[in-house]
């Protein structure tokens, strides 16, 4: 029998996810705080609901896409929430990036009214969730995870069962360490290139199918010499997940002096404006130590 589902946050991954769902066939019932996107995703077959708890209540699986660990808290245990609607049987799928200590406290609480939970955060950015090509980290009872496959295809290609509740938001918490990594380095190479007074695009031509291959050099370079620096995924978003890497770190007693300096970088990217840039728009701030400026 198809699943109905349910999708809350309807941001710029979400939006895309929900749509793949409906794509793929399933009945979907939508809630967002702003209304446009409901409506949107209304006339293209979606169903209405007007809070979390409504959502649960109609659906075999909810999932939710939230900005930070407040958020999704808020949305599965607050007034209204999901655990209002819970049923048994009903399988939480998170794909919200948030702290691991978050995501076993909810799964605990949600298990208590007969819930299984699933954490299940996404790397590919828009691009990635447009096309269905998502990877996807996920923690949480394998049963459920077995069970929710299906719908998990709809929106990625690489879906991995990471472990228990939790792992599957460590394994993000790790994912965002290369990203964040990858952009800061693509930076500093192409301000080095520029500063010795070599051709950048050259340089990326070059190397991008050597060692230094990645998906950074694969897919950004090419819109910054545009000099577009929209977001796929936004600086403030990085930098929150940034956030939650170091607290993870300090949970465990982890040093990881690379990543406080990325952290530092993506900050100063806050403290300069360019918060709604993309992530890779770290570059800015590498331009403004050095002088220069990539791009048109």
């Amino acid at each position: 029998m198809t699943k109905t589902v349910g999708y809350i946050g309807l941001g710029l991954m979400g939006a895309s996810m929900a749509r793949n769902l409906l794509k793929a066939g399933y009945p979907l019932v939508v809630h967002n705080r702003s209304r446009e996107i409901v409506r949107q995703l209304v006339s293209e077959g979606a169903q209405e609901a007007f809070s979390p708890k409504e959502v649960a209540s109609r659906v075999d699986v909810v999932f939710t896409n939230l900005p930070d660990s407040p958020d999704v808290e808020q949305v599965v245990l607050g007034p209204n929430g999901i655990i209002e609607g819970a049923h048994q049987g009903l399988i939480w799928v998170d794909n919200s990036t948030i702290k691991p200590e978050i995501s076993r406290y909810i799964a605990s609480e949600l298990g208590k009214a007969g819930v299984r939970s699933l954490d299940a955060p996404v790397s590919g950015g828009d691009i990635g969730a447009r096309a269905g090509t998502l990877t996807i980290m996920v923690g949480g009872p394998e049963d459920a995870f077995e069970e929710v496959m299906p719908l998990l295809q709809a929106m990625g290609k690489t879906i991995t069962h990471i472990g228990e509740s939790g792992a599957g938001q460590v394994a993000k918490a790790c994912n965002q360490i290369m990203v964040a990594a990858q952009m800061v380095a693509m930076g500093e190479l192409l301000v080095l290139a520029a500063k010795t007074g070599v051709d950048p695009q050259k340089v990326i031509n070059a190397i991008k199918g050597g060692a230094a291959q990645c998906w950074t050099l694969d897919n950004k370079p090419q819109r910054i010499f545009r000099g577009d620096r929209s977001p796929g995924f936004k600086a403030y978003m990085q930098r929150k997940d940034l956030g939650i890497v170091m607290d993870t770190a300090r949970v465990y007693g982890v040093s990881l002096p690379l990543t406080a300096v990325t952290t530092q970088l993506f900050e100063a990217m806050l403290q300069n404006g360019m918060h709604d840039l993309d992530n890779s728009a770290v570059l800015g701030i590498l331009e403004l130590l050095n002088g220069t400026h990539i791009g048109p």
